[in-house]
């Protein structure tokens, strides 16, 4: 069988990639190799997985290969899947995040003057995300803590940095300062 290495690293991609068994005779086609040549050459990638100091094993489950993690990380694996999932932001969330991002650094006390309301619960969310972080304290009366974002942040918004968050030019701003003016209007005239 020619470029031998090659083969493999396709072979570990799509296994990798489909996440579940592939029949021998399907990668075959796929690779346009002999199923036998191919059979001796995921034997010989068994053996390379089968190393203490790898992680992930190449099993084999009538005539399909997949995949799988070792039976000796299951501990390590078990502890981050059992982890909370992420849940979407709400609309407070999301504000309060981008009051952060485009005012940070931060103090809780300025994102509630600028929203209007507590927002304990979405920072605290916010930190429970990871989407911010506590950056440290201003040395004034009380000491507040200040915040600002975090790289999760940035990976999430699919951004490298602060600087290429989109610009607020001043017309949306004064939309949205009359926007929230109607809306406090509205909430006086409801009490």
């Amino acid at each position: 069988m020619k470029d031998k290495e090659r083969i493999k690293g396709i072979v570990e991609a799509i296994l990798f990639t489909m996440g579940e068994s592939v029949a021998l005779s399907r990668l075959a086609e796929v690779l346009e190799v002999e199923e036998e040549a191919l059979k001796d050459l995921l034997e010989e990638m068994k053996g390379d997985y089968a190393g203490k100091d790898r992680g992930i094993c190449l099993i084999e489950l009538d005539g399909a290969y997949q995949i799988c993690t070792k039976i000796e990380t299951y501990e390590y694996v078990k502890k981050l899947v059992s982890q909370p999932k992420k849940r979407s932001l709400t609309d407070v969330m999301l504000e309060t995040l981008s009051i952060v991002a485009y005012k940070q650094p931060v103090t809780k006390q300025e994102i509630e003057a600028i929203r209007g309301v507590k927002s304990d619960f979405a920072v605290n969310k916010l930190l429970e995300y990871q989407l911010i972080k506590e950056l440290g304290r201003l040395d004034t009366i009380g000491h507040p803590i200040v915040f600002g974002t975090t790289e999760e942040f940035l990976r999430c918004f699919g951004v490298s940095s602060i600087e290429e968050l989109p610009d607020i030019d001043e017309v949306q701003k004064q939309n949205f300062k009359e926007e929230a003016i109607e809306e406090v209007k509205t909430i006086n005239i409801d009490l």
